[in-house]
């Protein structure tokens, strides 16, 4: 398996443990949630079950199937043939009779997968769970209960957050994140797809860490020819993804569409005030409700930008899979088999890139620090967006505060060579090293790094910069 290595050895830890353990497992989806739990727990489960998607059945007979189906599960385990269960609450009883009948004094494994699609409206699923785990799960010193789901908000204020019968119950909470930079270039040279690495970080800023996408990678085919494939051909792997994604994840998905592309045009993102007006929806209570959705799942960033005060709340769309749907997928036209080599020299695509890489170095900011020299240093990450006078566009300026005093200022360029560093860019520096030092605490010392994708050319300009970061740094 590839990474995962601090969440194999909590999930053993857990297994091999002396009590009842109630493990959470969650993220976005495709990330490999599942597999996670196949290829750590392998043939020790002792019973499985995977919710049924909402999304695929009609409400009023929800609940009716997911009980069924989980009737079948039952059997499929060694439950003896019997009367279908018509509530969770008999459904849970019927577990308990199965798992007692099956137990042998080691360790049982329930693994509950989808679960927040089990919780259907008024089914009455959490309340039975929270019955089974409390009355008699707890107690049962060899029973080891593993959830997962994607909806990472359910989770968050059913389980993690739960203020009632299942308040601090939870014993392991595992965030799983996309694959870093490394452990992409380690997934995909697994399946012997040979890329240099500005090929690999480029489809990391399509497709992100996430597996399941860089698992649709092909060998023998070109970059380009990739990206067709991937997107743009007839029956392009992922053209319909961003559907299923977003229907998979929330049960309403279609104002949560109406966020994301509102969001994608503009790279600093927008206040809860201008999205309202912006897809016309009153600023209200499910607004919050989708903005919380949207950021616990991870496709969506929330922050303040640095100088402003607390209530200038920023979100920005911070997926990358998203991101490259929004800006050259959706609502294509006159798409030909070569659409991307055509795209990728277009200006939008060199916007792209540069909103991209950004979002890119965000997300490897411990590879940022440990390059910097200062991986034991206390820090705090501030994002600046300003524009300013010559400078074409929006940028996010990266500050990174440390306990020290100092304040790294990393601005991010993507370059398909070694960066110049022309007067233009040294002045840019200079204006906003100004304008940082009146806004920081005295005796702030600012020192200027270059994020970029090779290098820089040797000039006279180039000093301006303490710091150099390139490739080799993002995959360390």
């Amino acid at each position: 398996m590839i990474g995962r290595i601090n969440e194999i050895q909590q999930l053993n830890a857990c297994y091999f443990s002396s009590q009842a353990e109630l493990a959470v497992i969650h993220g976005r989806t495709r990330t490999g949630k599942t597999y996670l739990v196949d290829e750590v727990f392998r043939s020790r489960i002792t019973f499985r079950h995977t919710g049924l998607s909402p999304a695929e059945r009609e409400n009023t007979g929800l609940l009716k199937a997911q009980l069924e189906h989980f009737y079948y599960s039952l059997l499929l385990h060694g439950m003896e043939k019997g009367k279908k269960p018509m509530s969770w609450l008999e459904a849970f009883h019927m577990l308990e009779k199965l798992l007692e009948s099956k137990d042998t004094g080691s360790r049982q494994v329930v693994f509950l997968d989808e679960m927040a699609w089990l919780d259907s409206p008024r089914s009455g699923f959490l309340t039975a769970f929270e019955g089974f785990w409390n009355t008699w799960g707890c107690h049962r010193e060899n029973l080891m209960v593993v959830i997962c789901s994607e909806a990472d908000l359910w989770t968050e204020e059913k389980l993690l957050n739960n203020t009632s019968g299942l308040y601090g119950r939870v014993t392991l909470d595992i965030k799983l994140k996309p694959f870093t930079l490394a452990e992409s270039e380690e997934f995909l040279k697994s399946r012997e797809i040979a890329l240099s690495r500005f090929e690999t970080i480029q489809f990391y800023m399509m497709l992100g860490g996430n597996p399941y996408y860089l698992n649709c990678i092909k060998s023998g085919l070109s970059f380009a020819q990739n990206v067709n494939e991937l997107f743009f051909t007839e029956g392009a792997r992922l053209k319909g993804e961003y559907d299923r994604l977003l229907s998979a994840v929330f049960a309403n998905a279609e104002p949560v569409k109406r966020i994301l592309a509102v969001l994608a045009t503009e790279n600093a993102g927008f206040t809860r005030g201008e999205l309202a007006q912006k897809i016309k929806l009153k600023d209200g209570k499910k607004l919050s409700e989708y903005l919380n959705a949207l950021v616990a799942g991870d496709f969506v960033g929330k922050y303040v930008p640095y100088g402003e005060n607390g209530n200038a709340v920023h979100y920005k769309l911070i997926d990358p899979f998203c991101i490259f749907y929004l800006a050259f997928v959706n609502g294509a036209k006159n798409v030909k088999a070569n659409h991307w080599q055509r795209a990728a020299s277009s200006e939008k695509a060199g916007n792209w890139r540069e909103k991209a890489f950004e979002n890119v170095c965000f997300n490897h900011i411990g590879q940022i620090k440990k390059a910097l020299g200062i991986s034991g240093v206390e820090t705090t990450l501030q994002i600046w967006t300003k524009r300013y006078e010559s400078d074409t566009g929006e940028r996010s300026l990266m500050l990174i505060f440390r306990d020290d005093g100092i304040v790294n200022m990393c601005e991010i360029r993507f370059r398909n060579d070694d960066i110049t560093v022309d007067k233009g860019l040294y002045r840019l520096v200079l204006r906003r090293q100004e304008m940082l030092e009146k806004m920081a605490e005295p005796g702030t010392v600012l020192k200027p790094a270059l994020i970029t994708v090779f290098g820089v050319v040797d000039n006279e300009y180039k000093g301006i910069f303490a710091d150099v970061l390139t490739l080799e740094d993002l995959f360390s």
